[in-house]
């Protein structure tokens, strides 16, 4: 499995997928999922998706978007996030500069609880060891954040 550069995926860190109930509290049909899985993952409310084999990172993003992307390569996938200014994001608190600008540009952050479980693709449910959090951008994204009481937004 590559990404980008011909960079191996962590699949330990990569192929975590965003728990349904964040979705159902967020209550919104998005209009893209950035970072899909191979055939998209079910309970994932998006009208159209990218996959690996898509290659999200060289498709143009459109609309209100949803991404969960590979942990181990975070970076690239939040420059786009940044520049696109429209959607949710499911990363993990980092200490990297990525993380540190979206802190600042952020509309809107909330700390999803620390005991949250993502799905692996063998169907098992697992907590993973860093804490994640839902980082808005763009005035309808922290709406939806604001009214999804999923924690406090700042």
């Amino acid at each position: 499995m590559l990404l980008g550069k011909n960079k191996p995926l962590d699949p330990n860190k990569d192929e975590q997928y965003t728990p349904k109930w964040l979705f159902d509290r967020m209550g919104i049909v998005f209009d893209l999922d950035v970072a899909a899985p191979i055939g998209g993952a079910p309970h994932v409310p998006a009208h159209r998706y990218y996959t690996q084999e898509d290659d999200g990172l060289a498709q143009t993003w459109q609309g209100l978007v949803f991404m969960n992307p590979p942990y181990s390569r975070a970076k690239p996938w939040v420059e786009k996030f940044i520049i696109h200014n429209n959607g949710i994001a499911l990363l993990p608190w980092s200490k990297s500069q990525w993380s540190w600008n979206l802190w600042e540009l952020a509309d809107g952050i909330a700390v999803v609880p620390k005991d949250v479980k993502f799905q692996v693709p063998s169907g098992k449910v697992k907590s993973i060891f860093m804490q994640v959090g839902l980082f808005a951008l763009g005035d309808q994204a922290l709406e939806v954040l604001n009214n999804s009481k999923i924690g406090k937004v700042r």
